[in-house]
C-alpha cells in the first residue's frame, strides 16, 4: 500500500490544468495504484492525480456500488438532466456545499491497460466522475457554488485550519492523520 499526502485548498497544483498522459506505462499504473490506495484510506469516492501532487490527467472513481474506474485523459461526451446535491472534497476536508451537476454523464477515457473505454454513470457515480474531471481542469467544487455560499464555505475552511500551516495532509492506512 502506497499512500500519498493529499494536497489541500491553497496548494497551487489544485488550480492548474493537468497535462495529458501520452502513454499508459508502468509509471502511470503505479500512480493509479497510489490513487486507489490513498482514496480508500481517506474514505473517498474519487481522487484526481493533482490531489496527490501529480499534474497529470489521471483520476479514479469508486462510488455508488459501481465497479472502480480509472480515468486517463477523460473527456465528457454526453450529459443529461440536472441534479443538485451536497458535495465535499478530500482536498477541502469537512466542508460541504450544494452543487448542480449533470444527472447522467458519458465519458470516454483510457483505462489502466491503455484501452479506450466509454463509461456511463448516474447518481453519485456520475457526480464523482464530474468532480474528478473538474479537478483535472483546476476547478474545485467551491467554484460551482454561488459567491455568498463560497465566502461562507471559505470562512468555515479557514476556521477549521486555524493554527495549521502548509497544504499537505498525510494519511495513515485507516484514513486518519498519522500520530
Amino acid at each position: 500500500m502506497s499512500l500519498r499526502p493529499l494536497h489541500l485548498l491553497g496548494s497551487p497544483i489544485l488550480r492548474q490544468r493537468s497535462a495529458e498522459v501520452g502513454k499508459v506505462d508502468d509509471d502511470v499504473r503505479a500512480l493509479i495504484a497510489d490513487l486507489f490506495d490513498t482514496m480508500r484510506a481517506a474514505k473517498g469516492v474519487g481522487l484526481a492525480a493533482n490531489q496527490i501532487g501529480v499534474a497529470r490527467r489521471v483520476a479514479v472513481v469508486e462510488a455508488d456500488g459501481q465497479p472502480a474506474v480509472v480515468l486517463v485523459n477523460p473527456v465528457v461526451v454526453g450529459r443529461e438532466g440536472a441534479d443538485r446535491d451536497e458535495e465535499g472534497c478530500l482536498s477541502i476536508p469537512d466542508v460541504f456545499g450544494e452543487v448542480e451537476r449533470a444527472a447522467r454523464v458519458v465519458v470516454e477515457a483510457t483505462d489502466e491497460h491503455g484501452a479506450l473505454r466509454r463509461i456511463e454513470g448516474a447518481g453519485l457515480f456520475a457526480r464523482a466522475i464530474q468532480h474528478e474531471i473538474d479537478h483535472l481542469d483546476g476547478i474545485l467544487f467551491l467554484d460551482r457554488v454561488g459567491p455568498l455560499k463560497r465566502r461562507l464555505l471559505l470562512r468555515e475552511w479557514e476556521r477549521s485550519r486555524k493554527g495549521q500551516t502548509g497544504y499537505l495532509k498525510s494519511l495513515a492506512a485507516d484514513g486518519a492523520a498519522p500520530a
